[in-house]
């Protein structure tokens, strides 16, 4: 691969993970959000009493929901600043190589002899090294996203059963059902954020 072509991916790369570094920053505020959701959810149906003792039960499930997601979120972002910090040194890399090619063409004799050794050392071993390492920053991002998804999956699961519990709240169900509400349509703009980080991680195995 020239030198020109591996500036070009690390670009690539570089710019799939500031995207996906934007859509975690989404999923953490929202997390924050549903969090506080939950707090006002748990004080609504203490308020209820005995008829809304199953809101209570999954109020208190969707905000350690929310805190498990802050977490599952965070070690997102410290993957992709390992990523980060590899791309930036794939393309300092690619810019050193075409240093060397150009210095390479404008050298004859036993300093090009020099410099064909240093460029085979430098594209062989250092390229590889990083390339190898981002692979695997990869796999483990995809393997992540996954286990994020299951976790926003049973969160969704929760909300629909508040939504359902909360009818049978008595005097407080309209309350409790426009908060369960509010849980759902929360937790499906988490999903879409999801739906896109996926797709940027795809972007790169594609």
């Amino acid at each position: 691969m020239t030198s020109t072509a591996n500036d070009r991916n690390a670009g690539f790369e570089l710019r799939r993970i500031v995207r996906i570094n934007e859509e975690i920053k989404s999923v953490v505020a929202t997390a924050f959000k549903i969090n506080l959701m939950a707090m006002n959810a748990i004080f609504l149906a203490k308020r209820a009493g005995q008829a809304a003792l199953g809101f209570g039960v999954l109020s208190n499930e969707l905000r350690r929901f929310a805190t498990d997601l802050q977490g599952q979120m965070s070690a997102l972002r410290q993957l992709t600043y390992g990523s980060t910090a590899i791309v930036n040194a794939l393309v300092k890399q690619a810019r050193f190589s075409r240093i060397l090619d150009r210095a390479r063409e404008q050298t004859t004799g036993k300093g090009r002899d020099i410099l064909d050794e240093v460029v085979r050392g430098h594209h062989d071993v250092d390229l590889e090294e990083k390339r190898s390492r981002l692979k695997v920053v990869n796999r483990r991002l995809q393997q992540m996203l996954a286990d994020t998804t299951q976790l926003v999956e049973l969160g969704s699961v929760l909300a629909r059963s508040a939504k359902i519990e909360a009818a049978y709240s008595g005097g407080f169900s309209a309350s409790l059902t426009q908060v369960s509400s509010d849980f759902e349509n929360t937790i499906s703009l988490i999903q879409r954020s999801l739906e896109a980080l996926n797709k940027n991680h795809r972007e790169d195995q594609g």
